[in-house]
Protein backbone atom coordinates (compact mmCIF):
# COMPACT_ATOMS: atom_id res chain seq x y z
CA UNK A 1 0.00 0.00 0.00
CA UNK A 2 1.44 3.39 -0.99
CA UNK A 3 1.60 6.39 1.30
CA UNK A 4 -0.62 8.28 -1.16
CA UNK A 5 -3.27 5.55 -0.93
CA UNK A 6 -3.13 5.74 2.85
CA UNK A 7 -3.40 9.54 2.82
CA UNK A 8 -6.50 9.22 0.63
CA UNK A 9 -8.18 6.43 2.61
CA UNK A 10 -7.02 6.33 6.25
CA UNK A 11 -9.64 7.23 8.86
CA UNK A 12 -10.99 9.40 10.37
CA UNK A 13 -11.57 12.07 7.69
CA UNK A 14 -14.24 11.62 5.00
CA UNK A 15 -13.12 10.45 1.58
CA UNK A 16 -12.74 12.94 -1.24
CA UNK A 17 -15.12 12.99 -4.21
CA UNK A 18 -14.19 10.15 -6.57
CA UNK A 19 -13.10 12.47 -9.40
CA UNK A 20 -10.72 14.35 -7.07
CA UNK A 21 -9.32 11.10 -5.66
CA UNK A 22 -8.73 9.72 -9.16
CA UNK A 23 -7.03 12.92 -10.26
CA UNK A 24 -4.69 12.97 -7.25
CA UNK A 25 -3.75 9.34 -7.90
CA UNK A 26 -3.12 9.97 -11.60
CA UNK A 27 -0.81 12.87 -10.69
CA UNK A 28 0.99 10.79 -8.03
CA UNK A 29 0.28 13.65 -5.62
CA UNK A 30 2.40 14.16 -2.53
CA UNK A 31 0.78 12.31 0.40
CA UNK A 32 0.85 15.45 2.57
CA UNK A 33 -1.15 17.28 -0.11
CA UNK A 34 -3.77 14.52 -0.22
CA UNK A 35 -4.10 14.63 3.56
CA UNK A 36 -4.38 18.43 3.50
CA UNK A 37 -7.10 18.31 0.86
CA UNK A 38 -9.06 15.80 2.95
CA UNK A 39 -8.80 18.12 5.98
CA UNK A 40 -10.11 21.12 4.03
CA UNK A 41 -12.81 18.97 2.41
CA UNK A 42 -13.90 17.88 5.92
CA UNK A 43 -14.26 21.52 7.01
CA UNK A 44 -16.21 22.29 3.80
CA UNK A 45 -18.61 19.43 4.56
CA UNK A 46 -19.24 20.94 8.00
CA UNK A 47 -19.94 24.35 6.44
CA UNK A 48 -22.33 22.88 3.90
CA UNK A 49 -24.11 20.79 6.54
CA UNK A 50 -24.66 23.92 8.62
CA UNK A 51 -25.95 25.83 5.60
CA UNK A 52 -28.38 23.05 4.72
CA UNK A 53 -29.73 23.02 8.27
CA UNK A 54 -29.69 26.71 9.22
CA UNK A 55 -30.02 28.43 5.82
CA UNK A 56 -31.72 25.93 3.48
CA UNK A 57 -33.12 28.65 1.22
CA UNK A 58 -29.64 29.89 0.27
CA UNK A 59 -28.63 28.55 -3.13
CA UNK A 60 -25.20 26.95 -3.06
CA UNK A 61 -23.51 24.52 -5.45
CA UNK A 62 -22.57 21.77 -2.98
CA UNK A 63 -20.77 19.70 -5.61
CA UNK A 64 -18.60 22.66 -6.60
CA UNK A 65 -17.70 23.53 -3.00
CA UNK A 66 -16.77 19.93 -2.15
CA UNK A 67 -14.75 19.46 -5.34
CA UNK A 68 -13.13 22.87 -4.88
CA UNK A 69 -12.11 22.03 -1.31
CA UNK A 70 -10.79 18.66 -2.51
CA UNK A 71 -8.62 20.15 -5.28
CA UNK A 72 -7.92 23.80 -4.43
CA UNK A 73 -4.18 23.18 -3.84
CA UNK A 74 -3.66 20.61 -6.62
CA UNK A 75 -1.15 22.98 -8.21
CA UNK A 76 1.23 22.00 -5.42
CA UNK A 77 1.82 18.70 -7.27
CA UNK A 78 4.26 20.47 -9.62
CA UNK A 79 5.23 22.94 -6.86
CA UNK A 80 5.84 20.69 -3.81
CA UNK A 81 8.04 23.30 -2.10
CA UNK A 82 4.82 25.23 -1.47
CA UNK A 83 3.65 22.39 0.78
CA UNK A 84 6.32 23.35 3.32
CA UNK A 85 6.64 27.06 2.68
CA UNK A 86 4.97 30.11 1.20
CA UNK A 87 4.20 30.55 -2.45
CA UNK A 88 1.39 31.21 -4.86
CA UNK A 89 2.62 29.58 -8.08
CA UNK A 90 0.33 26.65 -7.31
CA UNK A 91 -2.80 28.77 -7.73
CA UNK A 92 -2.54 29.50 -11.46
CA UNK A 93 -0.81 26.18 -12.10
CA UNK A 94 -3.57 24.26 -10.32
CA UNK A 95 -6.24 25.99 -12.38
CA UNK A 96 -4.34 25.20 -15.58
CA UNK A 97 -3.77 21.60 -14.48
CA UNK A 98 -7.43 21.00 -13.70
CA UNK A 99 -8.57 22.46 -17.03
CA UNK A 100 -5.97 20.34 -18.85
CA UNK A 101 -7.47 17.24 -17.19
CA UNK A 102 -10.95 18.10 -18.46
CA UNK A 103 -12.32 19.63 -15.27
CA UNK A 104 -14.94 22.27 -16.12
CA UNK A 105 -14.24 25.88 -15.18
CA UNK A 106 -17.03 25.92 -12.57
CA UNK A 107 -15.02 23.31 -10.63
CA UNK A 108 -11.47 24.28 -11.64
CA UNK A 109 -11.76 27.93 -10.60
CA UNK A 110 -11.19 27.24 -6.90
CA UNK A 111 -7.52 26.50 -7.53
CA UNK A 112 -7.03 30.15 -8.50
CA UNK A 113 -9.64 31.81 -6.23
CA UNK A 114 -9.05 30.12 -2.86
CA UNK A 115 -6.50 32.75 -1.79
CA UNK A 116 -8.13 35.75 -3.49
CA UNK A 117 -11.65 35.89 -2.12
CA UNK A 118 -11.80 39.71 -2.37
CA UNK A 119 -11.28 39.73 -6.15
CA UNK A 120 -14.16 40.90 -8.30
CA UNK A 121 -16.26 38.06 -9.60
CA UNK A 122 -15.67 35.64 -6.73
CA UNK A 123 -18.78 33.74 -5.74
CA UNK A 124 -20.32 32.52 -2.51
CA UNK A 125 -18.91 29.08 -3.33
CA UNK A 126 -15.43 30.61 -3.68
CA UNK A 127 -15.85 32.19 -0.25
CA UNK A 128 -16.91 28.89 1.30
CA UNK A 129 -13.86 27.06 -0.10
CA UNK A 130 -11.60 29.88 1.08
CA UNK A 131 -13.21 29.77 4.52
CA UNK A 132 -12.78 25.99 4.76
CA UNK A 133 -9.13 26.41 3.72
CA UNK A 134 -8.59 28.73 6.68
CA UNK A 135 -10.74 27.33 9.48
CA UNK A 136 -9.63 23.67 9.11
CA UNK A 137 -6.45 24.72 10.96
CA UNK A 138 -8.27 27.16 13.30
CA UNK A 139 -7.30 30.28 11.37
CA UNK A 140 -10.00 32.92 11.51
CA UNK A 141 -10.19 35.68 8.88
CA UNK A 142 -12.78 38.31 9.89
CA UNK A 143 -13.08 39.91 6.42
CA UNK A 144 -13.72 36.54 4.79
CA UNK A 145 -16.22 35.56 7.47
CA UNK A 146 -18.02 38.88 6.93
CA UNK A 147 -18.44 38.10 3.23
CA UNK A 148 -20.24 34.88 4.20
CA UNK A 149 -22.37 36.67 6.81
CA UNK A 150 -23.31 39.37 4.29
CA UNK A 151 -24.46 36.72 1.81
CA UNK A 152 -26.58 34.97 4.44
CA UNK A 153 -28.08 38.01 6.15
CA UNK A 154 -31.52 38.76 4.85
CA UNK A 155 -34.57 37.68 6.78
CA UNK A 156 -32.21 36.80 9.63
CA UNK A 157 -30.41 39.80 11.18
CA UNK A 158 -26.69 40.01 10.37
CA UNK A 159 -25.64 39.86 14.02
CA UNK A 160 -27.59 36.61 14.46
CA UNK A 161 -25.97 35.07 11.38
CA UNK A 162 -22.58 36.22 12.64
CA UNK A 163 -23.17 34.52 16.01
CA UNK A 164 -24.32 31.28 14.34
CA UNK A 165 -21.35 31.27 11.98
CA UNK A 166 -18.97 32.06 14.82
CA UNK A 167 -20.28 29.08 16.80
CA UNK A 168 -19.90 26.81 13.79
CA UNK A 169 -16.36 28.00 12.99
CA UNK A 170 -15.35 27.64 16.64
CA UNK A 171 -16.55 24.03 16.53
CA UNK A 172 -14.64 23.34 13.32
CA UNK A 173 -11.53 25.04 14.73
CA UNK A 174 -11.77 22.94 17.90
CA UNK A 175 -10.84 19.90 15.77
CA UNK A 176 -7.88 21.63 14.13
CA UNK A 177 -5.26 19.79 16.17
CA UNK A 178 -6.52 16.39 15.01
CA UNK A 179 -6.68 17.56 11.38
CA UNK A 180 -3.16 19.00 11.59
CA UNK A 181 -1.90 15.75 13.14
CA UNK A 182 -3.56 13.80 10.33
CA UNK A 183 -1.97 16.00 7.66
CA UNK A 184 1.46 15.96 9.27
CA UNK A 185 1.45 12.16 9.57
CA UNK A 186 2.14 11.98 5.83
CA UNK A 187 5.38 12.94 4.08
CA UNK A 188 5.67 15.72 1.54
CA UNK A 189 7.41 13.36 -0.87
CA UNK A 190 7.16 9.67 -1.52
CA UNK A 191 3.66 9.24 -2.93
CA UNK A 192 4.65 5.97 -4.62
CA UNK A 193 6.51 4.67 -1.58
CA UNK A 194 5.16 1.28 -0.60
CA UNK A 195 4.64 0.65 3.10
Amino acid sequence: MTTLHRALTDPPLPLLPRAADDLLRSLDAPPRLAAHLRAVHDAARDLLGWLATRHPAVAVDHEAVLFGAATHDIGKCPHPAELAGPGSAHEIEGHRLLLAHGVPERLARFARTHASWTDAGTTFEDHLVSLADKVWKAKRVPDLEQLVVDRLAGATPGWEVFMELDDLLTGIADRADSRLAFQNAYPITGASQVL
